[in-house]
């Protein structure tokens, strides 16, 4: 057996790494093209579900709140005073000669 076989070798083991890691882009370009297609509508699809699934999570939030909330008296503070109001202008003074 050669003395090489168990040489712990850094740089073989990042080339090794590196090429398994890397993307390899086809060389045709159709197929680039189709790859990008696929790639931007596989996106689309998961922000739109991503944009459902958080709706469908809000929407039940508040229907349960509401449910909760279900036959509980209104607590009304004591310090206000409904009334009707109207607005009334300033007085405009006749102009200075």
């Amino acid at each position: 057996m050669s003395a090489y076989a168990f040489r712990f070798d850094p740089s073989w083991i990042r080339s090794r790494v590196h090429a398994a890691a890397s993307p390899r882009k086809p060389r045709q370009r159709w197929l680039r093209v189709a790859f990008g297609v696929v790639g931007v509508a596989l996106l689309a699809v998961l922000v739109m579900f991503s944009v459902v699934v958080g709706a469908a999570m809000i929407a039940v939030g508040l229907l349960f709140r509401l449910w909760q909330q279900r036959g509980k008296p209104v607590a009304r503070d004591s310090r206000v005073v409904d009334g009707e109001y109207r607005v009334v202008e300033k007085p405009r003074l006749p102009p200075v000669r």
